[in-house]
């Protein structure tokens, strides 16, 4: 199975700063602020939603098309994909733009202070899909993440006239998108990914009820945090997912997206919508332990073990022949 993911490819640098935000601010005078915090810590991680789903489908043994666009800064990332199964080959390469960034400083409140720069991701308007089927040959399914919002419609447009099937994946993007924007990313999708605040929020701005959603989506899969997932398939009776545990809690950064890259690893191998889940409800765990979105390898060998104890033997006997050997 063919998955070419869209969606973003970002850097984030991530600072922390000892004292807090909230000493340096002086009421009635934000309107003339000019601050500086100096950061103990430099924390530079690959990121952005679309390398993030890319990394753990490759590190899971399938070969996904990372479908985004990117500065030329990006070599050592592409580089860092292409190491791991993710074919690189249609990124486009801006001439002018950096590779989209985040930088955040976090104080020891946890506040924050961040600001996004989009870059190179505003350039993924400009590419077709119709040329990445030919060069890969087909594409089965075509996961539009969260990106470029024009990129994102475009994408969308094209898998239905294209006949593309498609999972729609319109996550952070839902807050800067009005509502005939997001009709267009969700009607006729295959799949629709989203977590349960994002589910209502899709319902508030189109308009459309949950009937009315599951009469345009085949299947929806709603991820809940620590209480698991949901699977609602058009004609079938609802699946609950569980969540596996944590052992410890490092970072929530890229969860979702590892629970997509395991529910997607799934679909790939032929196994059924709750076996998807339980898959991706374990290497989202994975991430949760880890700093990082990229940075659990080293724990997969113990994979499979943990698989079976979340989940029993008989979906670790389902998922056995489609691991890969893992290296750490």
């Amino acid at each position: 199975m063919r998955i070419a993911v869209t969606g973003s490819i970002a850097t984030d640098h991530l600072m922390t700063f000892a004292g807090r935000f909230a000493d340096s601010l002086i009421e009635g005078q934000l309107d003339k602020v000019s601050l500086s915090f100096l950061a103990d810590e430099l924390d530079i991680r690959r990121g952005g939603v679309a390398g993030n789903i890319g990394f753990g489908l490759g590190v899971l043994g399938l070969s996904p098309v990372i479908v985004g666009a990117a500065g030329e800064d990006v070599r050592d990332y592409r580089s860092w994909l292409e190491r791991h199964g993710v074919d690189c080959a249609s990124m486009r390469i801006s001439d002018t733009h950096h590779t989209a960034r985040f930088v955040c400083t976090t104080d020891q409140d946890l506040a924050q202070i961040a600001t996004f720069y989009p870059g190179a991701m505003v350039e993924a308007r400009h590419i077709e899909l119709h040329p990445v089927e030919q060069r890969v040959g087909t594409l089965d399914l075509v996961v539009i993440a969260p990106n470029d919002p024009l990129a994102m419609v475009r994408h969308t447009q094209e898998c239905r006239t294209r006949g593309y099937a498609f999972a729609a994946d319109p996550s952070q993007q839902l807050a800067f998108m009005e509502g005939e924007a997001i009709r267009k990313l969700v009607d006729d999708a295959t799949y629709l990914f989203t977590n349960e605040y994002e589910s209502h929020l899709i319902e508030q701005k189109t308009g459309w009820t949950v009937d009315d959603i599951a009469a345009r989506v085949t299947t929806r899969v709603t991820t809940r945090g620590k209480d698991g997932a949901t699977i609602t398939t058009r004609g079938q009776a609802p699946i609950h997912i569980d969540a596996v545990p944590p052992r410890t809690i490092a970072d929530p950064t890229g969860v979702g997206d590892a629970f997509r890259s395991g529910f997607l690893a799934g679909l790939a191998w032929g196994l059924p919508h709750e076996r998807c889940g339980q898959v991706g409800a374990l290497l989202a765990t994975h991430v949760l332990e880890t700093v990082g979105t990229q940075e659990y390898e080293g724990a997969l060998p113990g994979f499979h073990e943990r698989f079976r104890a979340a989940f029993g033997d008989d979906a670790a006997d389902d998922i056995a022949p489609h691991l890969p050997p893992f290296h750490g």
